[in-house]
């Protein structure tokens, strides 16, 4: 094979990958853009490796039935096994470790390109995954939709009972701002068509054996925004008992 039509093949895969990570990373799904995008750059080459080999190692002019992947196919399945070790979930429901499972993979494939002589090829292949793991999840959280410059939080909040949910998740959208009995409609309704910066993603309530209540939110916020900001923000909302903040 040409080394253009190499590069041409594995840099599509990246872009292929690219667009289904950006699809999964906008609904919030545990399989994000470094994953998809590894997974698809290292399947690339390990298909690309176990075509060319057969025409590499075959006898010149003898039809055979050598397999000379079958064995670097066993390597790709018991490393598969292996990453599977590293993903986990957590007590927030949340998956993580699929980066670093896809990489795992990705480097097993790339020791079989080695071995298999395909020198340049693996070179490039790790340049692709070092700029998708690294640069392209920055450029678009620069230039790409709003929803892709979004941390997922999980916030635990303990609270005293009796407090109206709906003013606890408002206060959060809003900073803070819980309504007062002296605001004005006027002022009300400016504060719901403000931009929300805090999305609520999902809720949980738990009734708890000392009475108060327990709420994990699972919320998006802009990236810029620290964590601290966040536990503050929460802290000092009327009824609010203690705050667990965790960054997904």
């Amino acid at each position: 094979m040409l080394l253009q039509e190499f590069v041409i093949k594995i840099s599509l895969s990246l872009l292929l990958g690219l667009a289904i990570g950006i699809d999964r990373q906008m609904k919030h799904k545990p399989l994000g853009l470094k994953t998809s995008m590894v997974i698809c750059i290292a399947s690339c080459l390990v298909t690309i490796v176990s075509i060319e080999s057969f025409y590499k190692f075959a006898p010149d002019g003898i039809s055979t039935n050598m397999d000379p992947m079958r064995l670097a196919a066993q390597i790709v399945s018991g490393v598969g096994f292996l990453g599977a070790g590293v993903i986990l979930r957590r007590n927030n429901d949340v998956i993580s470790g699929l980066t670093t499972a896809a990489m795992i993979w990705a480097a097993s494939g790339l020791g079989i390109a080695i071995g298999a002589g395909f020198y340049l090829e693996s070179f490039y292949t790790v340049l692709l995954i070092l700029i998708a793991i690294n640069f392209i999840p920055v450029l678009l959280k620069v230039i790409g939709p709003s929803t892709l410059k979004q941390d997922d939080v999980a916030l635990r909040i303990v609270m005293e009972p009796n407090l109206n949910m709906t003013e606890l998740i408002e206060a959060i959208e809003l900073k803070g701002e819980l309504k007062a009995d002296s605001d004005s409609k006027e002022l009300l309704k400016k504060r719901k068509k403000k931009k929300k910066e805090i999305a609520i993603r999902s809720v949980k309530v738990k009734d708890l054996d000392d009475g108060n209540q327990l709420i994990d939110l699972k919320i998006s916020v802009p990236s810029k925004m620290y964590i601290t900001e966040l536990y503050y923000i929460t802290k000092k909302i009327n009824y609010v008992k203690s705050v667990n903040v965790e960054k997904l």
